[in-house]
């Protein structure tokens, strides 16, 4: 029986998300709407990568925990936060606070 549960929990793990690679977001704010393009680099549970959108490009960090994603950058309009759960491999959505920008909803797809 022991056997049986470490074999399950093993597979769980093998099968963890890894959100690595190139992705493309439809951001819906409370001021407008915009397109950005992510790039995650994922070690882990941990998140790194770039923003490139409307404003500007900016590192980001963050984390994956199982389907949760959460991650935040930076830029000149402040910091950005984003949290969303995975839907497959290659779906995610969420919510989005773009601080002054307002906040949001977002859908995406790994390209």
């Amino acid at each position: 029986m022991k056997t049986l549960i470490l074999f399950f929990l093993m597979t769980a793990l093998a099968l963890a998300a890894d959100i690595s690679g190139k992705w493309s977001f439809d951001v819906v704010l409370d001021a407008g709407s915009g397109s950005p393009h992510f790039e995650f680099t994922q070690s882990g549970e941990t998140l790194t990568g770039m923003y490139h959108g409307q404003f500007g490009d900016a590192k980001l960090t963050g984390t994956v925990k199982g389907d949760r994603v959460d991650f935040t950058f930076g830029g000149d309009a402040g910091s950005v936060k984003y949290s969303g759960t995975l839907d497959g491999p290659s779906k995610m959505k969420g919510t989005v606070d773009y601080g002054e920008a307002g906040k949001g909803t977002f859908t995406a797809t790994k390209n």
